[in-house]
């Protein structure tokens, strides 16, 4: 999955996308299926965007997330106080269930069908798998959701 940050060229609003690729986002604008959710324009272009540039892997801290997620700005202003709040909540309760499962990497899609198939034994699991690989464990009928918030494997966190 991809983020832009999108803006209406009617009003000036600004608002986040989440696309499968560049190429998904262009078709979907093409189509005019993209409308500010303020106004309802359909004259949706991708916003200028700072990039999120991390820490190299030898410059400290160990954790996957961090101590307490931060808000990020939006245009005409920050986040609702709600929307901090629930983006916290959010976050934690991931943590607390990435604490349970285990990692396997991009071995997800192949455990996950051999858990569901009863090749092996079940357990909760998380890792990497391509849009395809969630669509067909999707298709059929194996449960996968995709993590609210980025998470690096293990020994690879900045």
């Amino acid at each position: 999955m991809i983020v832009f940050d999108l803006e209406c060229r009617n009003g000036g609003h600004r608002f986040e996308g989440w696309f499968g690729s560049s190429d998904d986002f262009a078709g979907q604008q093409e189509r005019g299926l993209l409308t500010c959710p303020e106004c309802g324009s359909a004259d949706v272009v991708k916003a200028v965007m700072a990039p999120n540039v991390g820490r190299k892997g030898n410059q400290g801290g160990g954790e996957t997330l961090p101590a307490r997620p931060q808000a990020q700005a939006v245009a005409k202003g920050a986040l609702p106080p709600e929307a901090v709040q629930m983006m916290q909540k959010l976050a934690t309760m991931q943590a607390e269930a990435l604490k349970q499962s285990r990692w396997v990497g991009d071995k997800f899609a192949d455990d996950a069908r051999a858990m569901h198939y009863g090749e092996r034994d079940v357990e909760s699991i998380h890792g990497e798998a391509t849009i395809e690989e969630a669509r067909d464990l999707l298709e059929e009928g194996i449960e996968v959701a995709p993590l609210p918030f980025p998470v690096a494997p293990p020994g690879k966190a900045n």
